[in-house]
């Protein structure tokens, strides 16, 4: 999935202002927080795509149901 792929670029980015930030590096930081928001946008981004991954089957199965009350009728 390259939605998951981008989100851990993102956080392997971020790894090294995120020590450097931790030294007291106000700049660092300033760019950790920065990236911090990307990624949450891209952790968004995997959600969605797992909820229409798991959305997906559903809707083959609830044409097989509509199809069998048809019959009964």
């Amino acid at each position: 999935m390259q939605e998951f792929e981008t989100l851990k670029h993102l956080v392997t980015e971020a790894e090294e202002d995120v020590r450097k930030a931790e030294g007291g590096n106000k700049a660092a930081g300033t760019r950790v927080r920065k990236k911090m928001q990307e990624i949450k946008s891209a952790a968004q981004d995997v959600r969605k795509k797992v909820l229409e991954g798991r959305e997906e089957p559903e809707a083959g199965g609830g044409g097989a149901t509509a199809g069998a009350a048809e019959e009964e009728a």
